[in-house]
């Protein structure tokens, strides 16, 4: 249907988790966070102004969608949504919960320690629960 190939980086950072009506529905690779991530299945997006405007509805409404699951699931008290693209070009939208004491909170998530990947269980078990959510 479209030439769209996600970004290696993202692939190798990342875990499929479904499929929405525009974006990919990722979980990056890093426990100490749960941590989203929307990719557009359209080729050579950079910038979400370069999406069209019924896709940037979409965008808004996937991106919403997938906060609000994801906040449900957690309990978090608050759910961080942005998209920064300065490493990896490709369009994409983190979202991420995060609550007072988590790994350096109030800062931000990007460029702080090690990651720590999800044991297998879990991040089963977490997908899991971010499907029957959504």
């Amino acid at each position: 249907m479209t030439d769209f190939v996600l970004d290696p980086t993202l692939a190798r950072d990342s875990t499929p988790i479904t499929t929405l009506g525009l974006c990919a529905l990722r979980l990056i690779n890093d426990s100490r966070w749960p941590w989203l991530l929307l990719v557009p299945k359209r080729p050579s997006i950079t910038e979400v102004f370069e999406l069209s405007p019924l896709d940037q509805t979409m965008l808004t409404f996937e991106t919403c969608m997938a906060a609000s699951a994801l906040k449900k699931v957690t309990g978090a008290k608050k759910i961080n949504i942005g998209a920064l693209g300065n490493r990896v070009p490709q369009f994409h939208m983190h979202i991420i919960a995060r609550d007072p004491g988590d790994d350096n909170w109030p800062g931000p998530v990007w460029g702080f320690g090690q990651a720590e990947p999800w044991d297998d269980d879990r991040r089963a078990q977490f997908i899991d629960r971010i499907m029957d959510t959504l």
